[in-house]
C-alpha cells in the first residue's frame, strides 16, 4: 500500500509546474468556470459537453499541473445530472489550495542574514618622496 502511494506521489510531482503564478491560477479558474458554464448552455447538443470536459482537463492540467483530483472530476462529468454542477470550478479551487499549501510547507521563510557592513580603509598619507 505504501508503495502505491509513493508511486502516485511521484506521478503527481511529475506533471506539475514549478511555481503557481497568479496568471496560471487566474487562467485555471477561468477555464474551469467557463467549462461549467458552457456545459450548462450546450447540454442538449450531443458530445459537446464531453468535448468541453476534455478541453477543460487538458487546459487546467497545463495551467496548474496534473493532480489526481482532476481524474474523478473528469469521470463524474459523464454522469448525466451531476455534470450540471460546477465540478470543474470546485476541483480546480481545491487543487490550487492543496498546491499552495504544499508550496508554503516546502519553502520555509529564509533565515535572516546579517547586514553587510563595509569599512573603508583610511586614506593613505603621502610619505617622504622616493628617489
Amino acid at each position: 500500500m505504501a508503495l502505491m502511494w509513493r508511486l502516485i506521489h511521484k506521478l503527481n510531482r511529475l506533471f506539475r509546474p514549478e511555481r503557481l503564478t497568479p496568471a496560471r491560477l487566474i487562467f485555471a479558474v477561468a477555464v474551469a468556470a467557463g467549462a461549467d458554464g458552457l456545459q450548462i448552455l450546450f447540454q442538449v447538443i450531443p458530445m459537446v459537453p464531453e468535448i468541453i470536459d476534455v478541453a477543460a482537463m487538458l487546459l487546467t492540467s497545463a495551467a496548474i499541473g496534473f493532480h489526481l483530483l482532476l481524474l474523478p472530476t473528469f469521470a463524474v462529468e459523464f454522469i448525466p445530472v451531476v455534470d450540471m454542477l460546477p465540478t470543474w470550478t470546485g476541483c480546480v479551487l481545491a487543487v490550487i489550495l492543496l498546491r499552495r499549501r504544499e508550496q508554503n510547507i516546502q519553502s520555509p521563510l529564509p533565515e535572516a542574514t546579517p547586514p553587510v557592513i563595509r569599512v573603508e580603509p583610511p586614506p593613505l598619507e603621502p610619505g617622504p618622496p622616493k628617489n
